[in-house]
């Protein structure tokens, strides 16, 4: 006959409880996982943070007056190279004042060339020390960050071989070769590729090869559109000339 008083204690919890047991596997928020981990006496690694939340965290630094290239350089650590191509080509996406894409152009072409090249990036002083005041910097981030914070949520690691090693060599020519045709004075002729990229570097910053495979689709579509435009403008400079005299 089964003892009463050993069923009554563990009734009452004075018996062996496996409930923690249990909350120990059942648990998969953030919190309960790094809980686990510290019972077994191995620290949470710590979440990697995304550009909108560092961009946010560095324009609301009320420790800065200015905010300059280099500053972003250094607080992008790894991600410097993926992180400034996004922000120089980003405001090209949109219509800007004639000579807006030269400016901006340079230093994409610096860091595209760097990457390529499989080097640690660098911009020479006169492009680094470049700076703004941190409230301007943070009201225009205050506009880019709701957009690029939308486009982080759809990103996600996979093809990750599209990536790495060699393929950043091939990812860096590719936004060489874009950067270029963005800096050349066509009308419109520097959104296609700006946006190009964009979508390549977001798919850098984040592991998503397949974001870098549709920033190669759209920079092929970008170079048969500037292609046909230089074509249509060499044509009608010819036209011009042979009529002219």
């Amino acid at each position: 006959m089964p003892d009463s008083s050993k069923q009554s204690s563990s009734r009452n919890g004075d018996g062996p409880d496996h409930g923690d047991a249990g909350d120990l596997h059942d648990d998969t928020t953030p919190e309960g996982v790094a809980g686990r981990l510290r019972r077994f006496g191995r620290k949470p690694q710590p979440q990697r943070k995304r550009l909108s939340e560092l961009l946010d965290e560095i324009g609301s630094d009320e420790t800065r007056t200015r905010i300059s290239v280099s500053d972003l350089l250094v607080a992008m650590e790894g991600r410097a190279t993926g992180a400034l191509l996004l922000l120089f080509a980003l405001p090209n996406v949109l219509p800007t004042p004639p000579g807006t894409s030269g400016i901006l152009g340079l230093p994409l072409v610096y860091l595209s060339a760097q990457m390529m090249l499989g080097r640690l990036p660098w911009l020479p002083p006169l492009i680094a020390n470049r700076s703004m005041s941190r409230d301007d910097f943070a009201q225009t981030i205050s506009r880019a960050t709701p957009l690029l914070a939308r486009a982080e949520k759809l990103l996600k690691p996979r093809l990750s071989f599209l990536v790495k090693d060699r393929a950043q060599n091939v990812i860096g020519a590719v936004c060489l070769l874009l950067a270029v045709v963005l800096m050349l004075p066509i009308p419109l002729g520097n959104m296609l590729p700006a946006v190009a990229i964009s979508l390549i570097s977001l798919g850098v910053l984040e592991r998503d090869g397949a974001w870098v495979l549709g920033g190669f689709a759209v920079a092929a579509a970008s170079m048969i559109v500037v292609a046909g435009v230089i074509y249509a403008m060499a044509k009608a400079a010819v036209f011009l000339l042979l009529n002219a005299f």
